[in-house]
């Protein structure tokens, strides 16, 4: 049984700590392992930890932010392509929403408007109802006899 007096820490377990500047014996004399002279090896020297050393600090070397970012009230939207439209009109589908869109993995973001580009050609009779349609993509579906409803929000 170990009595609590008795314990004591593992050979080695515990170093002593250098003790710089006491003199020749001690192995740290004359500059302590600070170098010679300089800020750093002055009683209290001390630099920032950004600071470079006569470097162009990284934050002058960066490029300036010009201009205005209106981020935070951008609108997005979702994209389709006729060529899009036309896959679903070959599956039978001739009314065209953003939950169809959802449903057929189409479009993945349910928040974002859906806007209709003119990529590719369209030759079904379809009814699709968007935010935003492109003049080009309005005219190709017009022209097959098909119909566009804009959702106003």
């Amino acid at each position: 049984m170990v009595l609590l007096n008795t314990l004591r820490p593992n050979t080695g377990a515990r170093n002593k700590s250098k003790r710089l500047g006491r003199w020749n014996g001690s192995g740290k004399w004359t500059f302590c392992g600070k170098g010679c002279k300089g800020q750093n090896a002055r009683s209290g020297g001390w630099v920032p930890a950004w600071f470079e050393w006569g470097q162009t600090p990284l934050f002058r070397r960066m490029p300036k932010l010009k201009g205005f970012s209106n981020a935070m009230f951008k609108t997005e939207y979702n994209i389709v392509n006729l060529d899009d439209l036309e896959l679903l009109a070959s599956k039978g589908i001739t009314e065209i929403t953003k939950e169809v869109l959802l449903a057929n993995k189409v479009i993945r973001n349910k928040s974002a408007g859906l806007k209709v580009l003119g990529n590719g050609d369209l030759t079904s009779k379809v009814t699709i109802k968007t935010d935003k349609i492109s003049d080009a993509a309005k005219e190709k579906i017009e022209k097959v006899g098909g119909k566009v409803e804009l959702i106003t929000a």
